[in-house]
């Protein structure tokens, strides 16, 4: 009786930390529809601030960026988790990127501690984003990237940058639950 018992204590346990951690709320970017079809939106996004490395293996720029949010830089301070974490090929190599809470500006952001890691600021400016659930592999979103760039042309939008994955929810979470995102800067004003 006594296994079962930590059995379904267990069950409960892991069921429990399943679900605060598919309900916890990260702070996203805010932004604004000015497009949307079937497929796709076109938002705008005011400025904002990240975090960034580049690097060559994806999980090595994930930790060093996380350590970053975790305390490893100049002033000690934890910083919360943000979504989505953000991926390009910069021309200079891959380029991971962890947005910055809003509570955050060019004056009081800690510095980091890992020469590798910079703060950067995006300019305001035009995303169109088409979402996709699965996995964040490769494949799945050069395919979203695709139908996107079709979709820009049929309507008549330019590309003005290189294609950014966007990832939403973690590994834990459920392929058919996630949100991802395949993204371009778009030349929306001449329009």
């Amino acid at each position: 009786m006594k296994k079962n018992y930590n059995l379904i204590n267990t069950a409960f346990l892991i069921g429990a930390l399943f679900l605060s951690v598919s309900v916890m709320a990260y702070e996203e970017p805010e932004y604004d529809i000015v497009y949307k079809t079937e497929k796709i939106e076109v938002r705008f996004y005011e400025e904002r601030l990240v975090v960034q490395t580049r690097y060559g293996d994806q999980n090595g720029g994930f930790r060093k960026l996380f350590s970053y949010i975790s305390g490893s830089n100049k002033d000690s301070e934890k910083i919360a988790m943000t979504i989505p974490v953000t991926q390009s090929n910069s021309g200079e190599g891959m380029l991971m990127q962890f947005y910055l809470p809003s509570r955050f500006n060019k004056f009081n952001t800690p510095l980091p501690d890992d020469d590798s890691l910079e703060i950067s600021s995006i300019e305001a400016g035009h995303y169109a984003a088409i979402r996709f659930s699965g996995r964040s592999t490769e494949k799945n979103f050069n395919k979203h990237s695709e139908i996107l760039i079709k979709e820009l042309e049929k309507n008549n939008i330019l590309i003005a940058g290189p294609s950014i994955k966007a990832t939403y929810d973690g590994p834990f979470t459920l392929p058919r639950s996630r949100r991802n995102e395949s993204m371009f800067l778009v030349n929306w004003n001449s329009r």
